[in-house]
């Protein structure tokens, strides 16, 4: 148990500490205006409370990775418990609050405007696709995993079909009505039921230790995957969002446009990823300790079906009738609130690539419709193999998207390793694992392992023998914001 309370320590210290530590490395200017009030709109510029803004950005970001992505991860042990404290401290958190705040400062700008400004024209051209096309497929994917779930529940009377039908009606308004109207009054509520369902599970964990009901193990650096799986870069990989996510970099820039104070970023930006952090260690902990093993782990994995069924089966079992409740709602909503923002995500990157005014409403209906019509299509597709993409794809977006904020905080003068040192690791992880995965070149580990190495140590020093141009002030760029009336139309 020392471990568990150990974990949640160093979590919340970083926070404090490190977190408070980035923020100065950024340097806040507490007097600078905000897109939010400079570029208000009634759509997307519209200014929020700051806990409401966090409660939306963890919804954003949470999806279903910190539950089902720390269950999977667990299967490697204790260890997992490294990956989630430490990944959330020195990166995930850090690219959060870079991807937030630079599009903060950059009115409001998408998160391929971002890196096409730092990483050059070529990065951003293949940035706007790759992003896009990652934003399409994870609302679809987020569509056809809650109707699934939805369609367990409803049996006959409600298909999986109409479950589809009814989320992506739901998945229209979210992306296109001003996000005042919706998302900021509901997604709190979501956020807060996802918060009590990971505290709830966390607090009978502790009871059922303390009650001798099961014991929580303490670290080992020991690789205890039953299939012997290779931790690096797998584990890695598997956990994702519960550590560090480059979808993370497509959602910060929509709270961006709604945050009223930069002093705000360090509390929503950082916060939420710690929040994330504590909700995946909570489920890795629970999820090899209420097993008793990774082997049984692995084996309710097989026999409850899946990570969903595993989640379902543990709330149940150490909260009740309530806490199956709560479990549904959690697996449910969580991807559904991430779904439809990756769409709203996606319309609002078209937007900044193309100029295209968000505020009448046509314009919204033009670039939304086409996504819906392409998300609904591939939900007939099986997505077996391309969502294992994902995983490596959203990685390296977060490489890519930590490199930008290296080159940012090099050529403003200030302390870059904080996103160096990241950058350079996840780029080890990336290149690993792309060449050593079933999806990709299936090489030994004898191949991969150094060659992965060696791009990580090329990459670091080319950024840092380059020459950046340096920069006072960040230069405008990115979103559009309001224009005349006589320019709406």
């Amino acid at each position: 148990m020392f471990t568990f309370l150990a974990a949640v320590a160093l979590l919340i210290g970083g926070y404090v500490i490190y977190g408070a530590f980035v923020e100065k490395v950024f340097g806040v200017d507490e007097k600078r205006a905000t897109p939010a009030t400079t570029m208000a709109d009634g759509v997307d510029f519209v200014p929020l409370e700051w806990k409401r803004i966090f409660l939306i950005q963890l919804l954003n970001i949470a999806g279903l990775g910190p539950i089902f992505g720390a269950v999977m991860g667990a299967l490697w042990g204790p260890v997992s418990l490294l990956w989630i404290v430490f990944g959330c401290i020195f990166a995930g958190a850090v690219h959060d609050y870079f991807s937030g705040m630079l599009s903060l400062r950059h009115k409001g700008a998408s998160v391929s405007e971002l890196v096409g400004f730092y990483l050059g024209d070529t990065t951003k051209q293949v940035m706007r696709v790759f992003s896009v096309v990652l934003l399409v497929l994870v609302g679809t994917v987020f569509i056809m995993g809650p109707a699934g779930l939805l369609a367990r529940l409803t049996g006959e009377s409600f298909t999986r079909a109409n479950w589809i039908w009814v989320i992506v009606a739901y998945y229209v308004l979210a992306t296109m009505l001003p996000i005042d109207k919706l998302i900021a009054k509901i997604y709190p509520i979501f956020g807060l039921a996802l918060l009590f369902m990971a505290i709830g599970i966390g607090g009978a964990t502790l009871w059922g230790h303390l009650s001798g009901t099961f014991a929580i193990p303490e670290i080992t650096l020991a690789n205890l995957h039953p299939r012997n799986l290779p931790l690096w870069p797998l584990m890695f990989i598997t956990i994702a969002c519960g550590a560090i996510s480059g979808f993370h970099a497509t959602q910060s820039p929509m709270m961006a446009r709604t945050m009223t104070n930069e002093k705000y970023g360090h509390r929503v930006f950082y916060g939420a990823m710690i929040a994330e952090g504590f909700i995946a260690l909570i489920w890795a902990t629970i999820a090899f300790t209420f097993f008793g093993s990774t082997g049984e782990l692995a084996a309710g994995l097989g026999r409850l079906g899946a990570a969903a069924g595993v989640v379902h089966h543990m709330s149940v079992e150490l909260l009740g009738v309530v806490g199956g409740a709560l479990a549904v709602l959690g697996v449910v909503a969580a991807p559904i609130t991430s779904g439809d923002t990756a769409f709203r995500s996606a319309r609002l990157t078209i937007a900044d690539a193309f100029k295209i005014n968000q505020v009448p409403i046509i314009n919204r209906i033009a670039i939304s419709l086409p996504l819906f019509a392409v998300g609904v299509a591939l939900t007939f597709i099986d997505f077996a193999i391309i969502w294992r993409y994902f995983a490596w794809s959203n990685q390296t977006l977060a490489m890519i998207m930590l490199w930008a904020a290296a080159v940012y905080l090099k050529k403003m003068g200030k302390l870059h390793w904080v996103s160096t040192v990241p950058a350079t690791f996840m780029t080890a992880v990336s290149v690993t694992y792309i060449l050593q995965a079933p999806e990709g070149f299936q090489l030994a580990t004898s191949i991969s392992y150094p060659v992965g190495a060696v791009a990580a140590i090329l990459a670091l020093a080319y950024f840092m023998y380059a020459k950046f141009a340096p920069m006072a002030l960040e230069p405008a760029l990115g979103a559009t914001g309001p224009k005349p009336p006589s320019q709406l139309c």
